[in-house]
């Protein structure tokens, strides 16, 4: 029986990297990848059009693995992502698809974490590098990295790097790398400065364009028409109707984001902004609560929310509705995923009206539109998340490692494996998820006690 034409298996790929797919699960490729993997590895350039969550990472990871010789330890990898949490993920994604070859290093450069680190482990040599275009920049201009062999680029999430005006940073980085390379660019939306860049640094490239679109059923998208008095007060009307466990909602700017999160802890929410004037470490505690269902909304602007992968999602709320619907269509995919249903739930004033009608082309069918009046409290009391998260100064700097916190919770204070959630160790901080009920009492326990030997400093993170 011959295999399907979106199975792995067709790919010109070797035994090892074969087994390795197989392993993880990779059987069936998914549209994005059956369309660009192809041309990818017979070294065309690309420009692929997708929505996160398509398996774009797993479409340029194993073209650039394809091209690599790990016999030859310099760089010839490079991935350019827009923000330090979306360079992490696609490290780690890498990592699991280099496993088939012995010894490739991928190494992460961003910025919000120390230089120092990051020129040590450049001192000892790389295959494949994945950061930001500043903190690129800033290496090859210190002269801790060369790009001289380099074979792939890739540019990820181009449309928000873009956006976060990282034109010039791009171009700088790809003026050091070889002209004889392969380029792969992956964006969700086509702003013309994608053509711009296209026509500057791309040979000849291949378009390929995944339709934005989402199986009919998978969301439950709803509309409602408020005024600019209704709109704050709504949000909190829909959270207390539907009481989804977590929730992402999109505002058009900051300040908005702002309003919105003062307006829902006003009303008992736990709520957290997220957006481009918080500190990385702040950043980084927003994102840990939200993942570790510690805060149960998380309010964000778009390009804020760019590299965010939460796993089931229960709902997006559009607080205002995006001018670009390509945006629109990218933010309500981030619920309904993996086979699950999502709820998609969008305000519109009258001025928006015109923004509506360009999602509904793109879509291709009407909105669904309820009345404000038929959102009534379903009961329960305020929404509150199940999980508080306790932050312990001390992370991989001091060799802690999750099991380590898990062993101190579990076996030295008692708690069952059910009363503690996700760990995440930074490289300074140590974040876990405990039940919100028994936090404070935990949080104190922990302090008095030994992590590794250790004394910690431990306190609950509260809004």
């Amino acid at each position: 029986m011959t295999a399907p034409a979106t199975s792995f298996s067709t790919l010109p790929l070797g035994p090892a990297v074969q087994a390795n797919l197989q392993r993880l699960g990779y059987l069936e490729m998914t549209a994005i990848q059956a369309a660009s993997l192809p041309p990818a590895l017979l070294g065309k350039d690309i420009i692929a059009q997708a929505k996160t969550g398509s398996g774009k990472t797993a479409a340029f990871a194993l073209a650039l693995l394809a091209n690599l010789n790990a016999r030859r330890f310099a760089v010839q990898s490079l991935v350019l992502c827009p923000t330090r949490e979306l360079a992490d993920q696609v490290t780690t994604e890498v990592r699991r698809l280099a496993r088939a070859e012995d010894n490739i290093k991928v190494v992460t450069l961003v910025g919000g974490v120390p230089l120092r680190g990051q020129l040590a482990t450049l001192e000892h040599g790389a295959h494949v590098v994945v950061g930001t275009p500043g903190r690129v920049l800033d290496h090859l201009q210190r002269g801790s990295l060369q790009l001289d062999a380099v074979n792939t680029l890739v540019l990820d999430e181009a449309d928000r790097m873009l956006d976060m005006g990282f034109f010039e940073e791009i171009a700088g980085v790809i003026r050091l790398c070889p002209p004889q390379r392969q380029t792969l660019l992956f964006s969700a939306t086509y702003p013309e400065e994608i053509d711009r860049l296209a026509a500057q640094f791309m040979r000849e490239p291949l378009t390929v364009k995944v339709e934005a679109q989402h199986a009919a059923g998978q969301i439950d998208q709803r509309w409602y028409e408020v005024t600019e008095a209704q709109r704050l007060p709504a949000v909190g009307k829909l959270l207390a109707h539907f009481r989804p466990d977590s929730t992402l909602a999109f505002c058009n700017t900051k300040a908005r984001c702002r309003e919105l999160v003062e307006a829902l802890r006003a009303r008992g929410f736990s709520a957290l902004a997220l957006h481009g004037d918080l500190e990385q470490r702040d950043r980084d505690q927003v994102l840990v609560r939200f993942a570790n269902r510690s805060c149960s909304v998380l309010v964000a602007t778009d390009v804020a929310a760019r590299g965010l992968d939460i796993a089931s999602l229960a709902a997006v709320i559009s607080v205002d509705v995006s001018p670009d619907a390509e945006v629109h269509i990218h933010r309500i995919g981030r619920t309904g995923r993996a086979g699950e249903t999502g709820l998609a739930l969008c305000l519109a004033s009258l001025d928006e009206m015109g923004s509506v009608g360009r999602i509904e082309q793109l879509q291709n069918r009407p909105s669904e539109w309820h009345p404000l009046a038929e959102l009534t409290p379903a009961g329960g009391g305020p929404l509150k998340p199940a999980m508080a998260t306790l932050h312990i100064q001390g992370g991989r700097k001091e060799k802690i490692r999750p099991g380590d916190v898990l062993g101190a919770l579990t076996k030295d204070l008692g708690l069952t494996r059910e009363q503690v959630g996700k760990i995440d160790v930074n490289e300074f901080s140590t974040y876990v998820a405990v039940q919100g009920a028994i936090a404070q009492d935990v949080a104190k326990r922990l302090g008095a006690a030994r992590i590794k030997g250790k004394a910690v400093k431990v306190r609950v993170l509260e809004d």
